[in-house]
């Protein structure tokens, strides 16, 4: 290092470090370092990297960053005098470390160029190996100060991040010269509001690069058109993949998705060779690097592209069975059941069905292999790999699987094992009905941990060796005995196109088939495979608490709803209210006292119904859209996306654009029928609501008023989508609770209900 000039550093304030204490837990023995302002352990626990502050009182000196080797507890400083150090990045063995610095400008200043810094055990200092002018360092970018730096898993390369520079804001005009406004264009990428949603990220965005063999020089990789850079062997590999979505993203706004090319970008030269060009979907790269493989949702096929000949081939053409989900009801293409691993040496690709599991050759020259034998399909079981270990990267051929185990018929859950490489069916460890949580495994033993819940018992801890037997180790909701709890079960009906369906019944757990209850139907879009899982009491975002509404005296509920392209409100008729008729002929279920719920979709589906049936004596609706022709346009405020992918493709399942098919968005909208509403409507619409425009509860509500209709609108301050704060969730629980108990059970109305609350007294008296 140069020696400091006489005056010392500039006298410039610095936020300066604290004390970080190292402790031996073996011998007791403790260092102390001062004014530290970040640390780094090495993963192999061999290395501290320690960077320091300068100390104000003292102007001589200087920020440091030291190496501390934990065997000799030794410590190097490997380079002195800089403003920041940031993104610290060890090799595997921690020989070798790199970081971003800014040596150069003030606090104050609007740029900051950072450099790369580089050091290996052994050396004196740290050198500075890449800022803007190093060659292959194209003009107008320099070193990203967002992005980390990263070794390949051999430690023979170093990877780094490249980022334009920006132009900084003209500070020398005055702010209230300054126009302020937002520019909508026809061919920008994404629109202006999900532009502004991604700004941060845009502005941080980094283009990947690789140092040179020689470290004198960098290769780029990353660009415009190859935004984003994947490493192949942990970076051990001569080429990375890149996938860009540039050209394909103005669609997005409609579809939902923007296709992408990818590309193999050699580390030698950055040539490319194109992979696949306007993919819809991921693309994803054995271990070894040897393929690249995706699905395609157009031929329901996955493909792998052999990276040494180039050729790419459909490997999954031979399975007979659907490997995308033939259950699903929206008018795109359906996705599929995904990826598991891959063998050693990328041998073979494991993928999944609906139910089992399958083994591709990924040269498609061994037929497809059953893994677990069509068992799954059989017993109508859905079988999934279980990964207890996240840095796995592989399969040995003979490893045996651990798998969970759903049954579609009866909701029991539980665990099997399957040897890879064996014929036979899957050996059972466990089921019941019960639902667990995915098991975590120690590391070095055959011992696991797992939550397991059913709808009347809290998910405890439990331990196993084997999970065949458990071992609790919690009891953490003790004092539920004291409550009038829940039961739940599965029923099944015929709906009204002649199907059958199914959906859960929440009982009291003091139900008394003698008496007469209200009944609440609470919907989203298919629930039933949830019969085992807990529900808390606790207080409402958005929804009725089935367990505070059954504690108290209800039934509830929860039927599947199934849809029809063009047809989503009759597809909600067709569920919830055969559902309703179906639940009506028990002697238990009062039918002139039946009420409906539901929250977003699920309050759409509300406001849909009451304009088709008078049957319900009540009916709640969060976020409903109410005219599909004015929200078709609307903005999610939250993601900053345009909603015409949602009824196009999505959930609103519309399946054609507003002129294609007009009527059917009139014809599925809740406004244009508000005439029909008999029942009393209960909207909750929030107007910070990041989801569904808020101006749709209120076109549904100033209807309803306009045409003399009971309806009440709750509209809680600065909300989004879903109640976060507790004091307003404590409010609308008990607001649900006013309001069903008012019409179903005959209680006498809360204030805010029969006179409401005028704004002269908004927080003096809520009306309760």
């Amino acid at each position: 290092n140069p020696p400091a000039p006489r005056s010392g550093r500039p006298v410039e304030k610095v936020e300066e470090g604290t004390e970080l204490v190292l402790y031996n837990l073996r011998n007791g023995r403790e260092i102390r370092y001062a004014y530290v302002k970040d640390y780094l352990f090495s993963k192999n626990g061999n290395v501290l990297l320690i960077e320091t502050s300068a100390r104000n009182a003292d102007t001589s000196s200087y920020a440091s960053v030291i190496w501390v080797d934990l065997k000799t507890v030794k410590a190097d400083t490997i380079l002195r005098r800089f403003n920041d150090a940031r993104s610290f990045a060890f090799d595997e063995e921690a020989t070798q470390v790199a970081f971003n610095v800014e040596r150069d400008s003030s606090s104050k200043a609007q740029q900051k160029f950072f450099k790369l810094y580089y050091f290996k055990a052994g050396m004196d200092t740290a050198l500075k190996i890449a800022e803007r002018a190093t060659p292959g360092i194209q003009q107008g970018y320099t070193v990203s100060d967002s992005t980390m730096p990263e070794f390949s898993k051999d430690g023979n390369r170093l990877f780094l991040g490249l980022s334009q520079i920006r132009q900084p804001k003209d500070t020398s005009i005055p702010e209230f010269e300054s126009a302020r406004l937002d520019v909508w264009h026809y061919n920008d990428d994404y629109l202006q509001p999900q532009q502004l949603k991604q700004l941060r990220m845009e502005m941080g965005r980094s283009y990947k690069a690789v140092m040179s063999d020689d470290k004198k020089s960098v290769i780029a990789l990353g660009a415009t058109d190859a935004e984003n850079i994947y490493l192949v062997d942990e970076g051990n590999a001569d080429f990375v993949i890149a996938v860009s979505s540039k050209g394909n993203r103005i669609e997005s706004q409609w579809q939902g998705f923007a296709k992408q090319t990818a590309y193999l970008i050699s580390l030698k030269d950055a040539s490319r060779k194109v992979i696949k060009e306007k993919h819809r979907g991921q693309f994803t790269v054995s271990p070894k690097g040897k393929y690249i493989t995706w699905y395609d949702g157009t031929a329901k096929h996955y493909f792998a592209y052999n990276v040494k000949t180039g050729i790419s081939k459909n490997i999954s053409q031979k399975i007979m069975v659907p490997l995308y989900d033939d259950e699903d009801d929206h008018p795109d293409d359906p996705p599929s059941f995904g990826t598991i691993g891959w063998l050693a040496d990328d041998a073979a690709l494991l993928i999944n069905d609906r139910y089992d599991i399958w083994q591709l050759d990924p040269d498609d020259k061994k037929a497809p292999l059953n893994v677990t034998s069509g068992y799954g399909r059989k017993n109508r079981i859905v079988l999934n790999y279980v990964r207890t270990d996240r840095e796995k990267r592989f399969f040995e051929p003979n490893e045996t699987l651990l798998l969970s185990a759903f049954n579609r018929n009866s909701k029991d859950d539980g665990f099997y094992s399957k040897k890879l490489g064996a014929n036979g069916d899957p050996l059972l460890l466990s089921t019941g009905a019960y639902s667990f949580t995915a098991p975590m495994k120690a590391k070095e033993a055959e011992v696991y941990i797992v939550s397991r819940m059913t709808a009347q018992q809290s998910p405890d801890v439990y331990s196993a060796t084997d999970l065949k037997s458990f071992t609790r180790l919690s009891e953490i909701n003790k004092q539920q005995q004291d409550y009038n709890w829940y039961t739940a079960e599965l029923v099944k009906w015929k709906m009204f196109d002649g199907k059958m369906s199914e959906g859960l019944v929440f009982k009291p757990e003091n139900f008394d088939p003698k008496k007469k209850y209200p009944v609440i139907f609470y919907f989203y879009e298919q629930d039933a495979d949830g019969l085992n899982n807990y529900r808390a009491p606790a207080p409402s975002a958005s929804t009725i608490n089935i367990a505070y509404f059954v504690s108290n005296g209800y039934i509830v509920m929860d039927p599947n709803i199934h849809y029809k392209t063009g047809e989503p409100g009759e597809s909600a008729y067709n569920s919830v209210v055969s559902a309703a008729k179906f639940m009506s002929k028990f002697p238990w279920v009062d039918s002139t006292k039946m009420a409906i719920q539901g929250q977003s979709w699920g309050g759409y589906q509300v406001a849909y119904l009451v304009t088709r049936t008078n049957m319900f004596a009540a009916a709640g609706a969060g976020a409903p859209v109410a005219n599909m022709t004015s929200a078709y346009g609307g903005i999610r405020w939250g993601t900053g996306l345009n909603r015409q992918f949602q009824y196009e493709r999505t959930q609103t399942r519309i399946g054609s654009t507003l002129w294609q098919r007009p009527d059917l968005y009139i014809k599925n909208s809740p406004l244009f029928k508000v005439d029909k509403i008999k029942t009393p409507l209960l909207i909750m619409h929030n107007d910070a609501d990041g989801a569904v425009p808020w101006y749709q509860g209120i076109e549904m509500f100033t209807a309803m008023r306009r045409l003399g209709k009971k309806a009440w609108l709750l509209q809680y301050n600065g909300e989004d989508h879903n109640l976060v704060e507790r004091r307003n969730r404590k409010d609308l629980s008990v607001r649900l609770g006013q309001f069903f108990d008012h019409y179903l059970k005959g209680a006498a109305p809360a204030k805010w209900i029969s006179e409401g609350v005028p704004a002269v007294v908004k927080g003096v008296d809520y009306g309760l």
